[in-house]
């Protein structure tokens, strides 16, 4: 299976439908690509969500752009089987972004990458950008995500670069939403996890997948998501 790169970047010429509906004619069939995903802020300001929103079943990720471990699972593990779980109107995503690791590894590079998320919204092209955003981050120690870099990254973006977004991108634009969605990461921990649940953490219908290893292997993690399908109800009594 293509890596989760491949799968999201590939968005179809033409105009695209409506992204902050899951309209597509009425039809029920599959997205044709990344370009047809449906994307939207959620209610509470914080929650990027991808995919029909009649879909049965919702997990919810957590990630910081940052985080080497989102980068495996996005691109080598559970990312990709996500992202043909939406293509197929079975899942949809939800995200929520962190930037916490600025202040254990210095600069500001998830804080401005998760702005330039933000921004990428705007101009309904979050679901490719994200998937470029993580196939093209930087190993630690190196270069980060400086607003020269993530402007490139966004030319590989068929239609994201243009004077709103980049305005966006160089003045923090959405510095508060920045703010905000680490804070929701945060309080995804509970009161065990005051500093948040780690980087990256999925829900499944509430329900946290508790084993790292199912993040990160794409099979077992397809198998799941394929598994609740069948049996929307019982897999909450699997062990996770």
């Amino acid at each position: 299976m293509a890596c989760a790169a491949a799968v999201l970047v590939l968005a179809g010429c033409g105009e695209r439908p409506d992204r902050s509906t899951g309209s597509q004619t009425g039809s029920d069939k599959p997205y044709a690509s990344a370009g047809q995903v449906p994307e939207r802020l959620g209610g509470d300001g914080t929650t990027i969500q991808v995919g029909d929103p009649r879909a049965p079943t919702v997990v919810r990720v957590y990630e910081d752009p940052r985080c080497p471990g989102c980068r495996e699972f996005e691109v080598a593990g559970g990312g990709p089987a996500l992202s043909e779980a939406v293509l197929e109107r079975r899942v949809r995503a939800e995200y929520v972004f962190a930037s916490f690791l600025d202040d254990s590894h210095g600069g500001d590079g998830s804080k401005k990458a998760v702005n330039a998320l933000r921004a990428a919204l705007d101009e309904s092209r979050f679901v490719e950008y994200h998937a470029v955003l993580y196939a093209e981050q930087p190993e630690e120690g190196a270069e980060e995500y400086t607003d020269a870099r993530l402007l490139e990254l966004a030319e590989k973006v068929p239609g994201l670069r243009g004077p709103t977004f980049d305005a966006a991108v160089t003045s923090m634009k959405h510095r508060s939403f920045v703010t905000a969605s680490e804070r929701a990461y945060e309080r995804a921990g509970g009161a065990h996890e005051p500093n948040g649940p780690g980087t990256p953490t999925a829900f499944i219908d509430d329900k946290r997948v508790s084993l790292r290893g199912v993040l990160y292997d794409e099979e077992v993690f397809g198998e799941l998501l394929r598994q609740i399908g069948r049996d929307p109800a019982g897999w909450q009594d699997s062990v996770l």
